[in-house]
């Protein structure tokens, strides 16, 4: 799907804050109200815009350890592939998984309070299905972070050209 300039300007703004109301966003990239609701209405409909969600701040909610947790392992088929994510998925403190090519076959993001939460939910994970090799790596700080997608690499739409 191309965008034009506008909806660029649109999404960025979004993602910066989401609650900004319409008539702004709209203000701002010099539409009216109701045509500016119409662009991001339609982006979301073609699944442009996934959701709007509120970013939190971890240590105010307890959960200000980050941990990347590389997975590892002998078993490549799909049906096990479904049921490690199926098993993942019930965990909340996993907050991005992936599967990776290279020496990791999977990659974790955990948030937990603590070392000892960690440690917990480590036990439950292997209790729950068998892994071959898993490494854990504790953030020691986060210098960067961000929700916002990089937005110069969308298509442009021909009138934009």
């Amino acid at each position: 799907m191309a965008l034009d300039k506008i909806d660029r300007k649109i999404l960025t703004l979004l993602q910066k804050d989401a609650t900004m109301p319409v008539a702004e966003i709209g203000r701002k990239v010099g539409l009216s109200t109701t045509p500016c609701w119409r662009r991001i209405q339609k982006m979301e409909e073609d699944g442009v815009i996934k959701r709007r969600v509120a970013v939190l701040e971890p240590t105010k909610v307890n959960a200000g350890v980050t941990v990347f947790v590389s997975v590892k392992t002998n078993e490549h088929s799909d049906g096990w592939l479904r049921k490690f994510a199926t098993t993942v998925e019930d965990f909340n403190e996993v907050v991005e998984f992936y599967r990776m090519s290279g020496d990791i076959d999977y990659l974790l993001r955990v948030v937990v309070p603590d070392i000892a939460a960690y440690d917990a939910f480590y036990k439950r994970l292997i209790a729950k299905i068998a892994l071959t090799d898993v490494s854990s790596s504790f953030a020691m700080e986060q210098i960067k972070y961000t929700t916002a997608l990089p937005l110069e690499y969308v298509m442009v739409a021909d009138d934009d050209k």
